[in-house]
């Protein structure tokens, strides 16, 4: 459970191979002076991938768009998304529909196969008990080899792909910080149990503490000192495994 102080270019891939990368990149969709694209990083995230890992990337559309040719030069392969929705949102044009909603989506390395990635999907018991019905897949969907799901009524459902999480106005230690929650889902789905999650832009640490709820070992990597140590104080403070608690590491000296 530790927390590496710099650019996590420079510093994250000497620590590969991860099962899983969880990422918040800034989008690069305001003038903060905070939220630029950070250039190079995919490929070098590709390459520490292990075999059987994937990488859940947060965004918004415009974000995904703007980048969309790195994907493919970088090594990556679209998987799946999701949509997180939220209680409020931003409004950064008031003539246009309010955004309460952000993107999550997977990629794997385009070497692998989807039955060799780690894939635990999650289910919900929202089912009612009423009937047992096999569900047919409707027929516009085409020829579907592999991995089609039969529900049955009364059991459990596969998570829809649009999660409802309050966000952490209000309470957040970091501008941008994500639901514990909505994250514990993605790393659980991802993520063996005991495995290693890596956590490129690691802000307020909710992913680390997301790993200590989940039982998965965590490495994160945040640029701004304050804020690493801020969220090394939050990780060792939640749910402790016995660990000694998440110290910052310094960057080497010849890097700044």
């Amino acid at each position: 459970m530790t927390i590496l102080v710099g650019d996590c270019r420079a510093l994250m891939p000497a620590h590969a191979p991860f099962d899983m990368i969880l990422a918040d990149p800034p989008y690069g969709d305001t003038s903060l002076i905070w939220d630029r694209r950070v250039e190079g990083w995919l490929a070098l995230a590709r390459e520490a991938l292990a075999p059987t890992g994937s990488l859940w990337l947060f965004g918004s559309l415009r974000s995904f768009i703007g980048v969309a040719q790195e994907f493919a030069a970088a090594g990556l392969r679209y998987v799946q998304e999701i949509v997180w929705e939220k209680q409020n949102g931003s409004a950064f044009h008031a003539d246009r529909f309010k955004r309460v909603h952000e993107l999550v989506v997977q990629f794997m390395r385009d070497d692998a196969s989807w039955g060799g990635i780690y894939n635990d999907v999650q289910t919900t018991s929202d089912a009612t008990a009423r009937t047992v019905r096999r569900k047919r897949r409707p027929p516009h969907t085409g020829q579907i080899e592999a991995g089609y799901y039969v529900s049955e009524d009364g059991g459990p459902r596969l998570m829809r792909s649009v999660i409802y999480a309050r966000n952490c106005h209000g309470r957040a230690i970091h501008p941008t910080e994500k639901p514990v929650g909505l994250l514990e889902n993605l790393i659980r789905t991802s993520c063996p149990p005991g495995g290693l999650v890596s956590d490129w832009f690691a802000g307020s640490g909710a992913v680390g503490e997301a790993c200590r709820a989940t039982g998965r070992r965590y490495l994160g990597c945040e640029i701004d000192a304050d804020m690493a140590q801020r969220a090394s104080a939050r990780i060792a403070a939640t749910l402790p495994l016995g660990g000694a608690p998440a110290a910052p590491l310094p960057l080497p000296g010849d890097q700044t």
